[in-house]
């Protein structure tokens, strides 16, 4: 699909890659909606001359307004996590609502491309490098349940309702504008506390980090060479970085030596997979590599959080 001169609608495009690929895409030329309920998201990240409809895509009338038949294209990257919900199952059937509702409407409206992210997560503990065609898929988190069930409904309407669909199963994506995960919670952390860390689990939880300007990257190449009426692929990197390390890289980057404290466990929280890289092969095969390794990708994204976050404290060795 060529996406130059595009209208495309970006559901949770307030948020980290959303916000990204929103930026890239108008950059380019392109028509570019958000639409987002700022739940997670914030209004700020959406880029100048951007349309932005504020919008939850559980209300079908909601998802109306936002999906119209004048556009080319849906990138559906809206959904919830257990930060938002700590019911289980408010968590999975409002992700599935909102997938259910978008495919719906664009159904109705007669939209017949839509990109989603999905996660890692879709696999549970797998073989590592874990390839697209591995099965059976047995996720082990409500997020990752979610995730697959959100692929099922997206796989029954492209081959049932005539829609060509690019699904992205995700590593850890990382960059400006991330709040609530492991890079800026340890900022955050060692500006309140330099001298102590706290880490979820034993510290040795070990998965693969993407920048997300690469991830944008590997999207658009994807859309834009994929056509398939289903396309599936994995986007992260070939090396991974353990938590213990991250904490390294943004005590570093703080000019901080703090003592870490673990909360025990190979696990950081419940549904936790301690262990994740993808295979790319499939990726590298369509001719996109990234150009980052995890490593320089959890310190890229360190110096962007902590130029947001804390400025003052940036470290000249760093």
């Amino acid at each position: 699909m060529d996406l130059t001169d595009a209208r495309v609608l970006i559901t949770g495009g307030a948020g980290l890659v959303g916000s990204h690929l929103a930026a890239a895409l108008a950059d380019d030329g392109a028509a570019v909606r958000v639409a987002d309920d700022l739940s997670k998201g914030d209004r700020k990240r959406v880029p100048d001359g951007v349309d932005f409809v504020k919008a939850d895509l559980t209300d079908p009338d909601d998802v109306a307004e936002a999906v119209t038949g004048d556009l080319d294209m849906v990138f559906h990257f809206a959904a919830y996590t257990d930060t938002n919900y700590d019911d289980d199952r408010e968590l999975f059937e409002a992700n599935s609502a909102m997938t259910y509702n978008v495919l719906e409407r664009m159904r109705e409206v007669g939209v017949s491309n839509l990109a989603f992210t999905s996660s890692s997560t879709v696999y549970g503990e797998a073989p590592r490098p874990t390839p697209e065609d591995y099965a059976p898929l047995e996720p082990i988190s409500i997020y990752g349940s979610a995730k697959l069930a959100d692929e099922a409904l997206i796989s029954t309407h492209a081959h049932s309702y005539d829609l060509t669909a690019w699904v992205f199963r995700f590593a850890n994506i990382v960059g400006p504008h991330q709040r609530g995960n492991v890079i800026p919670d340890f900022i955050e952390k060692l500006l309140a506390d330099p001298d102590e860390l706290e880490i979820l689990g034993d510290g040795r939880q070990e998965k693969s980090y993407m920048h997300v300007s690469e991830c944008v990257d590997a999207i658009r190449h994807v859309v834009e060479h994929a056509d398939d009426d289903l396309n599936t692929y994995n986007l992260g990197t070939r090396t991974t970085t353990s938590v213990t390390a991250i904490a390294d890289i943004v005590s570093d980057d703080l000019g901080v030596d703090p003592e870490y404290s673990y909360t025990g466990g190979d696990r950081g929280w419940t549904g936790d997979v301690p262990k994740m890289r993808l295979s790319i092969e499939k990726l590298a095969g369509l001719g996109w590599e990234p150009s980052l390794s995890s490593h320089e990708a959890v310190r890229r994204a360190t110096r962007d959080l902590v130029a947001e976050l804390a400025p003052e404290n940036r470290s000249d060795a760093a």
